[in-house]
């Protein structure tokens, strides 16, 4: 039985749908008529045909042509770099030979350049991270922009590059579109171990060589990191989206169930296809109720807050309008009901192991906090991704799905609706005099939710490094990291500063960050208000503050704020951005974007959103 849907639910989504109304509107005016036009063998020229399909047999080109199967664009961000996506190398030759055996045809489309932020953390390059997301959704649609295709298979998974698929493909919104994940690398060192090591390290109480191997320990193989950072929260926000195989999430590369699981999302993206009895174009699955279950999902599971501006993004491709508030009134009323890496010590291994994905979405569903009527690419819709994929011992190419365990099998990772680790989400809004931000509190004990201390204010989290090797920030501490907003610096990830905040906290100081920039996905005990909004480099109230100001960080009430007389904080003039000499290592390219991207809390767009 379908649960009625939660009230803050429900007035979420309502608050959601009446503010989207104009532009969710206008964009599925669009994409319709983008599908209703005549298919691409009548309304392309012989030439534009015979390009399209130069390559092909004969006998591939009457099977597109004349009996008009099924086209299926390929759109790839394989690179050797990221583990995860080294697995799909081999993804288009299975494709080709999945879509032959449906009487289809598949194509790669394009791909687009995936970087890896774990290569690129405190490096220059982290000042383009953030970027490639719109360059990766600028690359989805020039890959699909040769509109010969029926449905797409998009093959992408890490931290920019699965919502920069996903608002590419919005862009083209008429096709359906299947993401094809290809999973976690198999558990290495414990986390917690790993973190000790580089608090040792950076207190320079362990060797080098020492923290090479540990780092090697845990990042060892192909397939995601297996802490629940972003990449993992996006592949979440996809199955609670139903843009998955039912539970493709975190099976991991090379297991035969990872191979059926492929070639089972070939017949889907067969299935919905345009012009097809199922037709799903990805433009319709999402909406403001889709959004909605992505978001209940993330805070249910302590989720990446790079996903708060990410997910605007995507809503905001399709028209739809969602801010901060929205997520913390649900935060408010989704139980917490997983605990993974940076939040607890399971990984995402012990997670599927538990139940995954499924087991959160049907615990979910009983407390009426899904949308359960949703379209989803599977003709079972929500309901169907509930569910848990398997294959029978003594034949590979067999997929069934069954249910999730009924009882959590590791309390310690998963729990049931009736018994969740907290009765409220793993993210927070915080705001104040010092403007808007949000805090992953999933991960932050009780007891240091709330600081109010004396600021260190620096303008690189370089500084922030060097005063603590000089022993400056042996205190209770609020360390202040400002123009790291996207309009500065590309708003990199801070998360060299894990490490030092991290040894301050175990001294036994209360520190907290507050940032205009990011922290990685992986953030973790520390309070970390980031995101702030308006950024320094925009005149936020951020570029006010000097070091030894007082400020409070209230997690628990959702207040930041600095204790200042209003007139003369207001009356301080403004710091300053400045250079530091020529950008280089390719992040002059970006400085179109520095200058035309949108706040944090409208998804840091550099692109012109359909919202605007």
């Amino acid at each position: 039985m379908v649960a009625s849907v939660h009230p803050t639910v429900a007035r979420v989504t309502d608050r959601i749908r009446e503010r989207s109304e104009a532009t969710r509107t206008a964009y599925l005016a669009r994409i319709r008529d983008d599908a209703n036009r005549t298919n691409p063998r009548e309304r392309m020229s012989c030439s534009n045909l015979a390009h399209a399909f130069a390559v092909d047999s004969p006998e591939d080109r009457h099977d597109v042509l004349v009996d008009e199967r099924t086209n299926i664009g390929i759109v790839t961000t394989y690179n050797d770099m990221l583990s995860a996506h080294r697995p799909y190398e081999n993804y288009p030759e299975l494709i080709r030979d999945e879509a032959r055996k449906n009487k289809a045809h598949a194509q790669v489309a394009g791909g687009a350049p995936a970087m890896c932020d774990g290569v690129t953390q405190g490096m220059p390059g982290m000042e383009m991270s953030l970027f490639s997301r719109d360059v990766i959704a600028m690359g989805t649609a020039v890959a699909l922009s040769h509109d010969v295709y029926d449905t797409a298979l998009l093959l992408g998974i890490c931290d920019k590059i699965a919502p920069g698929l996903l608002i590419g493909a919005l862009s083209v919104g008429h096709l359906p579109c299947v993401f094809v994940p290809s999973g976690p690398m198999g558990s290495g060192i414990k986390n917690a171990k790993k973190s000790k090591v580089r608090e040792r390290f950076i207190s320079g109480q362990t060797s080098r060589e020492e923290m090479q191997d540990v780092e090697f320990q845990a990042y060892h193989s192909a397939g995601t990191c297996t802490f629940y950072g972003t990449a993992n929260s996006n592949q979440v926000a996809l199955e609670a989206m139903g843009l998955h195989v039912p539970g493709s999430a975190f099976v991991p590369p090379y297991a035969p169930l990872r191979e059926a699981l492929t070639r089972e999302a070939v017949r889907t993206a067969v299935d919905i296809r345009l012009g097809g009895d199922s037709y799903t174009p990805i433009g319709e699955l999402v909406d403001e109720r889709s959004i909605v279950n992505a978001l209940v999902t993330l805070v249910a599971t302590g989720g990446s807050t790079n996903l708060l501006i990410h997910w605007v993004a995507v809503a905001r491709a399709a028209g739809i309008i969602f801010d901060w508030s929205d997520v913390d009134d649900l935060s408010k009323v989704v139980p917490l009901l997983a605990k993974i890496y940076p939040n607890g010590p399971s990984d995402i291994n012990d997670f599927e192991n538990a139940g995954g994905t499924g087991f959160i979405l049907r615990e979910l569903a009983k407390l009426g906090l899904l949308h359960e009527d949703v379209v989803t690419v599977r003709r079972g819709g929500i309901q169907e991704h509930m569910l848990r994929p398997v294959i029978s011992d003594d034949d590979e190419s067999s997929l069934s799905f069954i249910s999730a365990p009924e009882e959590s099998p590791d309390e310690d990772t998963i729990r049931t609706a009736e018994d969740p680790f907290a009765s409220t989400g793993g993210l927070a809004l915080l705001k104040g005099n010092l403007g808007r931000s949000v805090i992953k509190i999933s991960a932050v004990k009780p007891k240091n939710r709330y600081i109010s201390a004396p600021a260190f204010v620096a303008d690189r989290q370089e500084d922030v490094t060097a005063a603590f090797q000089r022993g400056e920030l042996n205190r209770n501490v609020v360390v202040v990291v400002r123009f790291q907003g996207p309009a500065a610096n590309g708003m990199p990830e801070l998360h060299k500063l894990t490490a030092v905040l991290g040894a301050l906290q175990r001294q036994g100081y209360s520190v907290a960050l507050v940032t205009d920039g990011r922290m990685s996905g992986a953030s973790g005990r520390i309070p970390a208000a980031i995101h702030l909004t308006p950024e320094a480099a925009k005149g936020g109230p951020c570029a006010k503050l000097r070091t030894g100001d007082h400020v409070t960080l209230d997690a628990e009430n959702g207040i930041l704020t600095v204790d200042a007389p209003a007139e003369e904080f207001e009356a301080r003039e403004n710091a300053e951005l400045t250079a530091a000499g020529p950008l280089g290592l390719g992040r002059d390219l970006f400085a179109g974007m520095r200058h035309t991207v949108l706040g944090a809390e409208q998804g840091a767009c550099s692109w012109l959103p359909f919202t605007d």
